[in-house]
């Protein structure tokens, strides 16, 4: 019975590290007992953010805004899992993913605008549900961008895989620069996913100790 009971609480443990960790991350973990710090040259990032959610949280329940959260965020981690995206965390209302880690993929760019389209359908089909309902409605601004970083875990009781450098800061800027229900990239990005999607140009936004960076809407398929 004890050694069941060993055997089903390693279990839990592994099935726990694999929900919070990507899953190669969580093997080195297990195997090692540490994880190396990896430097990745070319990933693509995106932010996810909603408009007003402020005036939301006033108006729903506790209880609701959880629920609601909960569903979107989850809706969210079913198509970037369905297109072999990582998430990496969520910070308030805000959701990040990133494309290329900890496999590299040559179409990362593409997926993570697959993705970025599938989170706005998605997006669109909810306010549909949400309208009929009387219920307020979520728009989201989505920024990409693509560049170098590095992933590692912190924590030691409570482990967090995360991602580093200039190119989260961009990310979140092409997010911050962008419109609800649009996807706004980068020129990294858009060297990347040009041929794939049609792109409409918008000019350049000053991003601190980094200069002007490009940036582009993606046009919805017709």
């Amino acid at each position: 019975d004890q050694k069941k009971q060993i055997e089903y609480e390693q279990q839990r443990s592994e099935e726990l590290l694999r929900n919070i960790l990507p899953a190669a991350v969580a093997q080195e973990l297990k195997d090692k007992g540490y994880v190396q710090p990896r430097h990745f040259e070319q990933v693509t990032v995106l932010f996810a953010d909603f408009k007003d959610f402020s005036k939301i949280c006033r108006v729903l329940s506790p209880e609701q805004l959880i629920r609601d959260l909960n569903h979107c965020f989850g809706q969210f981690d079913n198509i970037i899992t369905r297109l072999g995206l990582e998430r990496v965390k969520t910070i308030g209302d805000s959701y990040m993913c990133v494309s290329g880690i900890p496999e590299y993929h040559p179409a990362h760019a593409v997926r993570m605008v697959q993705a970025a389209f599938a989170m706005q359908a998605f997006l669109a089909k909810w306010r549909h549900e949400r309208e009929q309902q009387g219920l307020p409605q979520f728009h989201a601004r989505i920024g990409i961008h693509t560049g170098p970083v590095v992933a590692g875990i912190v924590g030691t009781t409570k482990f967090a895989f995360d991602i580093w450098g200039e190119t989260v800061n961009i990310a979140a800027r092409m997010e911050a620069a962008g419109k609800i229900d649009q996807v706004n990239i980068s020129g990294s990005t858009h060297a990347l996913v040009g041929e794939h999607f049609t792109c409409e140009y918008r000019g350049k936004i000053p991003v601190k100790n980094i200069g002007e960076v490009e940036m582009y809407f993606v046009l919805p398929s017709k």
